[in-house]
């Protein structure tokens, strides 16, 4: 397979699709995992829709010289190292992009886009056969889901034979190099993909995803396929990719709208570069400590000190979602020191915290813990932060006595207590078995930090210290 053109800094992806005004399909989608996959996205637009989550509400199809015109225009200046289809809606637009591409040469990848979510037709009755006449003759992946399987191949699909079945007709009776036929609609505890490609079959799993998002995997997928081969990378290993970043879009699907949800194919880039964000800020945080160590040590807790930053929103789910210290930092000798560096998971403890007070307060996402005294308490009160008690003895005995449960509930009882506007400073004194603790929060590890340092200073002042 071909790789981009020499002397192009990156690959040239091209969408050839309709618009989905409600961003979760089509070339909006397209767009999106060009971007995250690390390829240049163009576009020629086929359709533009009036859709949103519910369904679609109006199709204007552009010209099929339109079309064809804005395939030339990129070809030309930019060169495609592989293209997608995806809406194309009526015969003449899909038989222009067959000749186009057949003239043209690059690997093609065609999702044969029948239906929206929501059910609404988005390719009429005539242009069915003109697709598989014509258009996947000269697809090298055709990526059809059950319904779109059936349809072209006449095999009723009830399960992985007739998937195996179908796909094999798709490239040895229509001709497409490769086919690609989805297991989204199959049922089972996995969603299983078959992949018939030069006599061999190859099959793709992911576990089956409960509650995540669905609008706008098919354009995901064979986008991803298209990114891939732009790469130069093999049929297979390209499938094997968009099998991976459709998973992670419908795991972490954006819930938006009453209908059906859009995937999130940026959750493939966010969530490594939102760790690796939260692990730098983590760790200035730390070194801050380090440094301050004077002004620190007297609020150095027998448990050592944590700082801690949480992915945000939807990426963060448990503990290993949030950038801890391993190790914690410590008291050593007359100075603060970090015992580990910070990864993901290092705590716990302050990182049930974190994600409880996100539930209520989503800008929060770092926090970090001190030794209760009544001067930082009325170090922070003098500086206009927001300051919440709770009472630990007031904590139930089914929460007090079970692993892991604790500061889940005193994340709870600060949002409470604090209302509509997030606390600074969330404090308890103590219980039998706990030590009293002040615990500073903030929109990130380092401004967690930065505020716990500028109140520790407040108060040692307040105490007659240097």
């Amino acid at each position: 397979m071909a790789g981009p053109r020499g002397g192009k800094p990156v690959p040239v992806a091209l969408t050839i699709a309709g618009s989905d005004s409600g961003g979760g399909a089509g070339i909006e989608a397209d767009l999106k995992v060009f971007a995250v996959l690390g390829v240049h996205g163009t576009a020629a637009v086929t359709s533009v829709t009036a859709q949103n989550t519910l369904g679609v509400t109006g199709v204007y199809d552009l010209p099929a010289e339109a079309v064809v015109r804005q395939i030339e225009a990129v070809h030309s200046d930019l060169g495609v190292d592989a293209a997608k289809t995806g809406m194309l809606s009526n015969r003449e637009i899909v038989e222009a992009v067959a000749r186009t591409v057949e003239r043209l040469g690059f690997p093609l990848v065609v999702d044969p886009v029948m239906y929206a979510k929501s059910g609404d037709p988005l390719l009429r009755g005539d242009a069915v056969e003109a697709l598989a006449r014509r258009l996947v003759p000269v697809a090298t992946v055709v990526t059809p889901n059950r319904m779109e399987a059936e349809r072209l191949s006449g095999i009723e699909i009830r399960g992985l034979d007739d998937a195996r079945r179908a796909a094999r007709f798709i490239v040895e009776e229509l001709g497409a190099e490769a086919a690609v036929v989805k297991g989204g609609h199959l049922g089972g505890g996995e969603s299983v993909d078959i992949l018939y490609y030069r006599g061999e079959y190859h099959t793709f799993r992911a576990p089956r995803i409960s509650g995540g998002c669905t609008h706008g995997t098919g354009c995901a997928f064979s986008a991803a396929i298209a990114a891939e081969l732009a790469k130069g990378r093999s049929v297979p290993e390209a499938v094997a990719t968009a099998k991976r970043l459709v998973t992670l879009a419908i795991d972490y699907g954006l819930h938006l709208g009453g209908g059906h949800c859009p995937v999130n194919p940026v959750a493939w880039l966010a969530i490594p570069a939102e760790t690796w964000r939260a692990v730098e800020s983590v760790e200035a945080a730390a070194r801050l400590f380090e440094a301050e160590s004077e002004a620190l040590l007297p609020y150095a807790p027998e448990v050592g000190i944590n700082i801690v930053q949480a992915l945000p929103a939807p990426y963060a789910r448990g503990a290993s979602d949030v950038v801890g210290v391993e190790g914690r930092i410590v008291r050593v000798g007359a100075r603060l020191r970090a015992v580990g560096p910070a990864r993901p998971g290092a705590s716990s403890h302050m990182a049930r915290l974190v994600l409880g007070l996100s539930r209520f307060y989503p800008a929060i996402r770092g926090a970090v813990n001190l030794a209760y005294r009544p001067s930082l308490v009325q170090a922070a009160l003098e500086m206009g932060l927001r300051v919440v008690r709770v009472d630990r003895s007031s904590e139930p005995p089914e929460v007090a006595g079970a692993e892991g449960r604790s500061m889940s509930w005193v994340a709870g009882e600060a949002a409470r207590l604090s209302g509509a506007a997030p606390p600074d400073v969330i404090y308890d004194e103590g219980a039998p078995g706990k030590e009293a603790m002040a615990r500073i929060v903030a929109g990130d590890a380092l401004a967690a930090a930065e505020k716990a340092l500028a109140i520790a200073r407040r108060a040692r002042r307040l105490e007659g210290g240097v």
